[in-house]
């Protein structure tokens, strides 16, 4: 019973995905009527050759198809580096933005951008990725190691978070004049904005590479769901598993945050979510939570484009207002239930 319902749960989202796509395709300030937005779609696949308004077409590929895909992979993407953090690390309050790898990438991605840093050898996403990775490592030094200390690991994360987004403010308040200041600070909050295809396709690729090697490791996740020990007695080599995952958690988040900055809360809030619909093996769990979490950003940017008229909020600050209240419950829950 209970796997015909997960079955059906992750079907259902699988075949949903792509309408929810076609949907926020249609939504915007400039209105289009649906079958031109289904046609524009089409000849965007290649799979149909319409004459439609360049603009409309342009619009409708170029700029929505885009931004929903990158909006549907850096939701799974985040969601699933919240899953695999919480589980190796034993803390329901692991995520990519509280352990500050979020704000390392975010610091990476600024120096790239605005101080040149790599010499045009090293991209955004490279940046990006170089700074998650400086990140996480502070912030294990700080916490001593990988052990199960949840308060240290946790505490470490907030002092890094700290560090790197003051980092961030000092080369962005140094090194910007007042235009790129506004669009830097705009996109550290989360912005898909600037979003076009090269970008989007760089996210599906990551996502779709951590999901993938996520699955591949499923079962030893579920190993580590009962402690780091008790994985060892079951020969899984846990030191090799944690680099891999860490490291795969840490180029997904990159990869993300140098196309649309950094984005909070989806990575802690989405697997909890998922847990409390479903208790299950992380071979079903994987792609549930990965859904659900491209489905909650996909409305978190529809959101912040309908919220106030002709005006886009950071999407960064929908996901927090959603977030924050949903933060509080956890810390009450885990406080209730400590695990």
């Amino acid at each position: 019973m209970m796997k015909n319902r997960n079955a059906l749960l992750i079907l259902s989202g699988a075949l949903n995905l792509p309408l929810m796509m076609v949907v926020t395709a249609a939504s915007g300030d400039m209105p289009i009527a649906p079958a031109d937005v289904v046609r524009a779609i089409a000849n965007g696949l290649g799979i149909g050759h319409y004459r439609l308004s360049p603009i409309d077409e342009g619009i409708v590929w170029q700029y929505r198809m885009s931004r929903a895909l990158m909006a549907a992979c850096s939701g799974g993407g985040l969601a699933l580096c919240g899953l695999i953090l919480q589980t190796l690390l034993r803390n329901p309050l692991a995520e990519p933005w509280l352990l500050g790898i979020s704000a390392g990438a975010s610091t990476g991605a600024v120096c790239i951008m605005l101080l040149g840093v790599g010499g045009g050898l090293l991209g955004v996403s490279g940046g990006a990725f170089l700074g998650a990775c400086c990140a996480f490592g502070l912030i294990m030094l700080l916490a001593g190691g990988l052990r199960d200390d949840a308060t240290r690991i946790i505490l470490a994360g907030v002092a890094g978070t700290q560090l790197f987004n003051a980092l961030t403010a000092w080369v962005v308040s140094t090194s910007a004049n007042a235009e790129q200041s506004r669009g830097v600070m705009f996109w550290l909050m989360g912005s898909l904005s600037g979003v076009r295809w090269p970008e989007a396709l760089l996210g599906l690729a990551a996502a779709a590479a951590g999901l993938v090697i996520a699955l591949c490791y499923a079962r030893s996740l579920d190993a580590f769901a009962f402690g780091e020990e008790v994985a060892a007695t079951l020969g899984i080599p846990v030191i090799r598993l944690r680099v891999v995952l860490l490291l795969v958690t840490a180029l997904v988040t990159a990869t993300i945050v140098s196309a649309i900055g950094a984005v909070g809360f989806v990575g802690l809030v989405i697997p909890h979510v998922a847990r409390m619909l479903t208790r299950t093996s992380h071979l079903t769990l994987i792609p549930i939570v990965f859904l659900m979490g491209s489905h909650f950003m996909i409305l978190a940017d529809l959101a912040s484009r309908s919220l106030i008229a002709h005006q886009v909020l950071p999407v960064g600050v929908v996901t927090a207002l959603i977030g924050a209240p949903a933060f509080a419950i956890i810390l009450y829950r885990t406080r209730e239930k400590p695990q």
